[in-house]
């Protein structure tokens, strides 16, 4: 078993926990690699953050080493990184766009793992390989950096959630097939974790069927014929709930209090409100957590505006998966109450496909799902949300022949 299934079950089995800090010299690299972080990890301020990067303008942290930035310890970093979010930003520019692939073999492990929207995927190698395989497709690609939420440290490893705007044209070819010469325009969020220059794990989510979709081509038949490749796969997430059962004999499933404020209640507020919403389907409970005039944006180019329309949104993925559970697999955070919050929550769940909805009649296959999501806290309350989930993935599961 994955050591952060196990520790991430424990974490969220205790979301009221304050978890400290445990020393780097009492524990070994192995352990600290896979161990959550606990809430003296978290940045209490913004003072590192993209929106401080972005105060020295475009040519301050492309174009050289920005000297206006706050810099804090990174032990085993290149030294003309100021912090977490300079190395993010200025890895990911210098990669995608400068073209310096190979970059990728200094700043991933040889032994990273990536999970993506069709499976897990072992080793820089392949991450290289795909990323030639993308920029080949889409030459003129931009990452453009809409948000970096962070925490962690350089003894437990840093911990980011990466949010991208991917911009371009698909003037190449593809595992899709031939160029569609059509612009592009998809959301991203890349949560990494990295230590000593490299990020050794990495959970992303692409918008898979917006990339399809916008190509020209039909998501389901595309998902079909790959799932016929059987080339994908474990489909399986990263994920801590290991019982996929939401409900036991007479039993039902609890109903926990939301906080009325995250101020020192991030966690709690965060697994009450999944509770509450994805396994109880409390959708009333919505009111609690999301801001009136909430705006969604999310996989295959979502937008929804208000409550109203995140909650239907929300009970149209639970009408066609009905016994689906989410847990909540990994939680981070910076700010504070009265500067407001950026969380990163990645989740993860499986339901079996026996209801009507946008994936066509029910299957009855079972489905691995997650996602990750965003959210921007003000006064207590969700009033941006960013989520993206593994919809091709979904819908590679349901419509294979397997």
């Amino acid at each position: 078993m994955n050591s952060q299934t196990e520790v991430s079950a424990k974490a969220a089995s205790s979301a009221g926990s304050k978890s400290s800090a445990t020393s780097a010299a009492k524990t070994s690299p192995a352990q600290l690699r896979f161990d959550p972080l606990g809430d003296d990890h978290m940045p209490a301020d913004f003072s590192i953050s993209l929106e401080a990067y972005r105060r020295g303008g475009t040519r301050e942290f492309l174009a050289r080493e920005p000297d206006h930035l706050v810099s804090q310890p990174m032990r085993g970093f290149e030294s003309k990184y100021k912090n977490i979010v300079d190395y993010i930003v200025r890895i990911t520019h210098r990669i995608w766009e400068e073209k310096d692939i190979g970059y990728i073999y200094d700043t991933y492990s040889h032994d990273c793992r990536v999970w993506d929207d069709v499976g897990l995927q072992y080793g820089r190698d392949k991450i290289v390989a795909d990323t030639v395989h993308t920029n080949n497709a889409i030459p003129d690609i931009r990452l453009v950096a809409d948000e970096v939420i962070w925490a962690g440290n350089e003894d437990v490893s840093f911990h980011t959630s990466h949010r991208t705007m991917i911009l371009g044209t698909n003037t190449g070819y593809s595992r899709f097939g031939p160029p569609s010469n059509r612009p592009l325009r998809l959301l991203c969020i890349a949560n990494c974790v990295a230590r000593d220059n490299e990020i050794y794990d990495e959970h992303v989510a692409y918008d898979t069927a917006a990339l399809i979709q916008q190509m020209g081509l039909d998501v389901a038949e595309t998902a079909r014929a790959f799932a016929a490749e059987r080339v994908q796969g474990p489909f399986a997430p990263n994920f801590a709930a290991s019982d996929t059962n939401r409900l036991s004999g007479q039993h039902f499933p609890a109903r926990p209090e939301i906080p009325d404020t995250l101020d020192g209640n991030v966690r709690e507020f965060v697994h009450a409100a999944f509770e509450c919403i994805w396994n109880r389907r409390s959708f009333n409970a919505m009111d609690r957590v999301y801001a009136p005039d909430i705006v969604f944006e999310g996989s295959t180019s979502r937008v929804y505006r208000g409550v109203g329309q995140l909650r239907s949104h929300v009970m149209s993925i639970i009408a066609m998966f009905p016994d689906i559970r989410i847990s909540v697999d990994d939680i981070y955070w910076m700010g504070n109450s009265r500067d407001g919050y950026l969380i990163s929550i990645r989740w993860g769940g499986i339901g079996a496909h026996r209801g009507n909805g946008a994936y066509g009649a029910p299957t009855g296959k079972e489905a691995h799902i997650w996602g990750i999501t965003q959210w921007l806290v003000e006064d207590n309350r969700v009033v941006k949300e960013w989520t993206v989930f593994n919809e091709f993935g979904i819908l590679m599961q349901i419509m294979g022949d397997g």
